[in-house]
């Protein structure tokens, strides 16, 4: 059975997340329901990760076994296709080994999140950002995202409801920067936590208006306690970037 790589973009606005639900619409039933059509077989795709409700992705990844061998190209066309209207869409697929493992196979991923920081709401981002009015200070943010590099237990970070065997992580990249009315947070790790991003950004919020001083954000990293994460980011403004192999 040849297998396919799937890249994948699509609003999360919709969706009740990428895993299928019995009562909700997902992007992995749009995805399967299209293969289906196209195919006449019914699969199980498996994908790098299980983004939440709302969150968007321009490069998802996930792989799939076909009975039959079709052109990539043909695959990607006819998929994009079948999916109209709804706001997913792929941006590549190719035929890949069977040794190839959209989850076990990854070696980063990337996520961006993305908060609009002005009086005005969002119109034509809705659904897109986090929208805060008060200032933020992104440079100071970006200071006590520094301080939580590395291999740590992301304990304070993480869902109650998270299936990771353990919360030892190594966070490689956690930067904010800003371009104009955006503050744009940018994180990189092999893999996260359920949360661990929107966990972190929601706590660098209280540094950013000043609640929050940068030692204070390291030090609820370092109690390794839920409770000590005071704010969540709301799923609007993540994006699932890239995956790397």
């Amino acid at each position: 059975m040849p297998r396919y790589k799937l890249t994948i973009e699509y609003d999360g606005t919709p969706f009740s997340g990428w895993q299928r639900q019995k009562t909700q619409p997902s992007v992995q039933q749009t995805l399967e329901d299209a293969i289906f059509k196209m195919t006449g077989e019914t699969v199980t795709l498996q994908a790098a990760g299980r983004t939440d409700a709302g969150v968007h992705a321009l490069g998802q990844v996930a792989h799939v076994d076909l009975t039959r061998a079709w052109d990539a190209f043909q695959v990607r066309e006819g998929l994009n296709h079948l999916m109209r209207p709804n706001p997913v869409g792929i941006i590549d697929a190719e035929l890949v080994d069977k040794t190839f493992e959209a989850r076990f196979s990854a070696t980063a991923r990337h996520y961006e999140y993305r908060i609009l920081n002005r009086r005005t709401p969002p119109i034509l981002e809705r659904n897109h950002v986090w929208h805060i009015f008060k200032p933020l200070d992104a440079d100071i943010m970006d200071h006590a995202a520094g301080l939580i590099l590395g291999h740590h237990d992301f304990t304070t970070f993480r869902s109650s409801e998270c299936q990771s065997k353990s919360p030892m992580k190594t966070l490689d990249v956690l930067n904010v920067r800003r371009e104009a009315e955006h503050v744009v947070i940018t994180a990189r790790a092999r893999s996260f936590l359920h949360h661990q991003v929107r966990s972190m950004v929601g706590c660098l919020k209280l540094v950013g208006e000043g609640k929050w001083t940068p030692a204070d954000f390291r030090a609820a990293l370092d109690a390794r306690d839920r409770s000590r994460c005071r704010a969540m980011a709301p799923s609007d403004g993540l994006y699932l970037m890239r995956v790397d192999y």
